[in-house]
């Protein structure tokens, strides 16, 4: 059994949430050049490199990439052999989730009640998800979730026989309706299956995987490219201005499902593809 002190998460908490707003990976970088390459109208390709501009000084400088620093969403992996030792593994994350906003002079937008709407003054309570996995590490990612695309998002209960047609024109729908709101170009990702609260966890999921990394299964890989294809061609453009790189990516995750079900959850990521993680 491996002890992981209480005290370490709320460190590695407080780290993740300054990093994850202000520095993308690797994987944006090289997306964002490919899009920048592909970008045929010239107000596009001028708003790409406004959004590229700003990243690279937002890493440079350690200040946000945009004001909105989200809700902190967190997801863990945690080994089976893993023990949480001098406290509660929530009050932990909490706690890095309080001092990596306030430290990092990160916007505190959640409100404690949603119809009150009085400001916590410290960004929590987090939302966490616990996945429990075999060995005895605890993966901690922390990807801060703007309001501007999670308002964008949609979820609707397709009937099995609407079949990937369905699947499509659900998702572009959802696209086609966010148009400038979410920030693009965007990443869509795509919760297929479960019921209605899986497919939107895997939804949000999605959104972790590495840009440019297609799903295992060719079935699914394909229509995420056809998706993407899709969407690249509705004109919407960089920052709703219009031009071809709409969307950076489509990722789509999928769970078994009711044989009377087709559950579609769509959660948009604007092009500011913020995730950070770690493991102890």
């Amino acid at each position: 059994m491996k002890e992981i002190h209480v005290k370490d998460i709320t460190e590695t908490v407080e780290k993740l949430c300054i990093e994850a707003c202000t520095t993308l990976g690797n994987d944006w970088w090289q997306t964002m050049d490919k899009a920048v390459s592909q970008e045929e109208s010239t107000l596009g390709k001028d708003m790409l490199g406004i959004i590229r501009e700003n990243a690279k000084l937002a890493a440079s400088t350690g200040e946000p990439i945009c004001q909105d620093t989200g809700t902190a969403v967190i997801f863990l992996e945690m080994g089976q052999e893993v023990r949480i030792a001098g406290g509660n593994l929530y009050h932990a994350i909490n706690e890095g989730v309080h001092r990596g906003y306030t430290n990092g002079y990160l916007r505190k937008s959640v409100v404690s009640d949603p119809l009150i709407r009085k400001n916590t003054g410290d960004n929590t309570p987090a939302i966490i998800h616990v996945d429990i996995v075999s060995g005895s590490d605890l993966k901690i990612t922390v990807a801060p979730k703007g309001a501007g695309s999670e308002n964008s998002s949609g979820l609707k209960m397709l009937k099995p026989a609407d079949g990937e047609d369905g699947v499509i024109q659900f998702v572009m729908e959802v696209v086609e309706a966010a148009g400038p709101n979410a920030c693009p170009p965007v990443v869509v990702g795509v919760g297929l299956g479960g019921n209605l609260e899986k497919s939107a966890i895997l939804a949000k999921r999605s959104l972790l995987r590495p840009l440019g990394k297609r799903h295992p299964q060719p079935h699914i890989a394909k229509l995420e490219e056809e998706i993407l294809r899709r969407i690249n061609s509705t004109g919407i453009g960089p920052q709703g201005l219009g031009g071809r790189i709409t969307a950076l990516d489509v990722h789509i995750e999928t769970y078994p499902t009711h044989i009377a079900s087709l559950p579609v959850a769509v959660n948009i990521q604007c092009h500011a593809s913020r995730h950070a993680e770690a493991v102890l």
